[in-house]
C-alpha cells in the first residue's frame, strides 16, 4: 500500500521536483503552499485520511513552520501523532534544536539531496510501522505504562504526548531498563538515521520524553543521564 505524504512548502518548483522523485519510489505527495492550507488537511473534512508523514518547510509566507508544528502536536490524536520532517534553509543549529523540541521527528537542511530526503522519510516510516517487537505488549513501571501495540504511553492513567520517534526512543531504553546505552546504541536500536555531527537531536528528544513522563523533568527519576556516556532507564517503580 503506497504511503501518502503532505508537503507544506511555498516553493512550487521544489514541491513538484520532490513529488516526482518520491513518486518514483511509490510515495504519493499532496502539496500545500501555505501553513493554513496544510493545517486544514489535518483538521478539515480531509482529516479522515491523514497523511503518513508531513514534510514541513520552516519558512512559509503566512505562518512560521515552527508554529505549524506546535499546532499539529496540539491537535487531538491521531492527527497529533503524524510524523513531521522539517525542512530548514537556515544554518543555525538552534533552529533545528527548536524544531525537535516542539515535536518534529527529524530535520533536513536546504539544499538537500533528494536521495537523503527519501532515506529519512523511509527511516521515519519504518520506525512508525515496525519498531522493536518484544514478547510483552505492555511495559509497566509503576504509574508508567508503555503499550507497544497501541503506541501509547500513560502516566497515572493520563496519556503522555510523544511523537512517533520519541515513542520508539522510550521503548528502546525502557526495555533495556538498568542498562547504560550510548547515543550510538540508542539510534542504532531504533533503526533511524546514522549518527551525524549534529547529535544533539537525541538529547533534545530525551528532554521532551522527560517532560512528558517525569513528575519533575529537571530532576528525573526514570531517564537518567550518564555523563560522557549516554542514558539509562531506571528500574524503580515509583
Amino acid at each position: 500500500m503506497p504511503h501518502n505524504l503532505l508537503m507544506i512548502e511555498d516553493d512550487a518548483r521544489l514541491a513538484q521536483m520532490v513529488s516526482e522523485y518520491l513518486g518514483q519510489s511509490g510515495l504519493h505527495v499532496a502539496h500545500c503552499g501555505d501553513g493554513q492550507g496544510g493545517l486544514a488537511r489535518l483538521t478539515g473534512p480531509d482529516a479522515a485520511e491523514l497523511p503518513d508523514l508531513v514534510i514541513l518547510d520552516l519558512m512559509l509566507p503566512d505562518m512560521d513552520g515552527l508554529e505549524i508544528c506546535r499546532r499539529i502536536r496540539a491537535l487531538p490524536a491521531p492527527a497529533s501523532q503524524v510524523p513531521v520532517l522539517m525542512l530548514t534553509a537556515k544554518g543555525d543549529p538552534m533552529d533545528r534544536v527548536i524544531g525537535l523540541e516542539i515535536g518534529a521527528d527529524d530535520y533536513l537542511p536546504k539544499p538537500f539531496e533528494p536521495r537523503e530526503l527519501l532515506a529519512r522519510i523511509r527511516a521515519i516510516l519504518r520506525r512508525r510501522e515496525t519498531g522493536v517487537q518484544p514478547a510483552a505488549q505492555t511495559l509497566r513501571f509503576g504509574s508508567l505504562e508503555i503499550d507497544r501495540d497501541a503506541r501509547t504511553v500513560t502516566v497515572n492513567g493520563q496519556l503522555a504526548d510523544l511523537t512517533s520517534y520519541q515513542f520508539d526512543l522510550l521503548v528502546t531504553i525502557a526495555e533495556r531498563a538498568g542498562r547504560v546505552l550510548t547515543r550510538d546504541q540508542i539510534m542504532e536500536a531504533v533503526r533511524g538515521r546514522e549518527l551525524e555531527a549534529f547529535d544533539r537531536s537525541i538529547d533534545v528528544h530525551m528532554g521532551r520524553i522527560r517532560a512528558a513522563i517525569e513528575a519533575d523533568p529537571k530532576n528525573p527519576r526514570r531517564i537518567l543521564t550518564v555523563r560522557g556516556v549516554g542514558y539509562v532507564f531506571a528500574k524503580q517503580q515509583d
